[in-house]
């Protein structure tokens, strides 16, 4: 069987899980891995591949079917607008630019050329966060009025000897919440206002270690998101919803929508609504979806070798999604920034 070829562009923690799916892939090889640091020599020799100082020479000497850019965020669009410019697809990591400007301009050239641009915000590739969705669109919650989205957990001390982890930019924010918007997006609409407030009082860094914000959805429902990285809780994705094995699983939920005919928690998808009289005297009904069990970022790969083989028509998350996602997300650090 013939696979796609798919070159990497940068070798750091989130790229060892692209090689890892990629590696498992029926459909898929990695052909090359481009990064000019000093460890990414021994990360290629690893997965048995050429590596390259300059993405350039990789993209001419390689010609890859598709690239994966896992950079640092300030590179995600210069990398991928010279894959573009080749006509290469090219799936970008979350978040999809340093700032809005960039992704704008990431926007602009993927409607310009035509080639597919998919952001990985890999969490909507998760049957869970599907199902979800189809709950929400099939009306079985009504009209939704509030959700709620919590990320608390501790990062560890080590986590914090890397200098630009400790500075604005680097904190649960823009590294972490941004997951949880754009899952309440996907969920709920566009986010039209934010009223936010953050902290820095337990460690006394310059980047935030907990921020909470109001959001408005264009729908009229208001959201409540909170995140921190210092704080002992079980109480966030990573935790509850098994994506990743690295973290032990546990038995609570993280996220909450309510409507005017019921509600839903994640990840467990347990819907709450009263099966006669509609009233807080009558009692309520409780469902739950169990979903089949299915990693996000091996789904994700395959909805990106369906669009560069022209399979599917449109991204799950496209460049536009990921603009409107980082824009709320860089809201919430303005908002906070301004009540200060």
């Amino acid at each position: 069987m013939v696979r796609t070829p798919i070159a990497l562009v940068g070798a750091g923690v989130i790229a060892r899980t692209h090689i890892d799916r990629l590696a498992h892939s029926d459909g898929a090889v990695l052909a090359a891995i481009a990064d000019p640091a000093p460890g990414a020599r021994a990360v290629a020799e690893a997965a048995g591949v050429p590596c390259f100082a300059d993405h350039r020479e990789m993209l001419a000497r390689v010609r890859p079917a598709g690239v994966i850019v896992a950079t640092p965020n300030a590179l995600h669009v210069p990398v991928a607008l010279d894959c573009l410019a080749r006509g290469i697809p090219v799936l970008v990591e979350k978040p999809v630019a340093d700032t809005v400007e960039d992704a704008r301009r990431l926007v602009e050239a993927q409607a310009a050329s035509g080639v597919p641009v998919l952001v990985g915000h890999h969490r909507r590739h998760n049957p869970i966060v599907q199902r979800a969705r189809a709950l929400v669109q099939e009306g079985r919650l009504g009209r939704l009025v509030a959700v709620h989205a919590q990320a608390t957990f501790l990062k560890p001390d080590a986590y914090f000897d890397v200098a630009w982890r400790r500075e604005p930019g680097g904190g649960p924010v823009l590294i972490n919440l941004i997951h949880d918007i754009d899952l309440l997006r996907f969920l709920a609409g566009e986010v039209e206002d934010v009223i936010s407030a953050t902290s820095s009082a337990v460690r006394g860094f310059a980047v935030e270690d907990t921020a909470a914000a109001v959001l408005r959805f264009a729908g009229g429902a208001l959201g409540t998101v909170l995140a921190s990285d210092a704080a002992v809780s079980p109480w966030c994705w990573d935790f509850c919803a098994g994506e990743q094995p690295q973290y032990p699983r546990q038995a609570v939920q993280s996220h909450y929508l309510s409507g005017t005919e019921g509600s839903l928690s994640l990840p467990d998808l347990t819907l709450w609504r009263y099966a006669g009289e509609r009233s807080w005297h009558a009692e309520m009904t409780r469902e739950q979806t169990v979903v089949h069990a299915a990693d996000p970022y091996t789904r994700q790969l395959a909805h990106f070798l369906a669009l560069i083989e022209g399979d599917a028509a449109e991204p799950v998350c496209s460049a536009e999604d990921g603009l409107r996602t980082l824009a709320a997300t860089r809201a919430v650090l303005a908002a906070a920034a301004r009540a200060a």
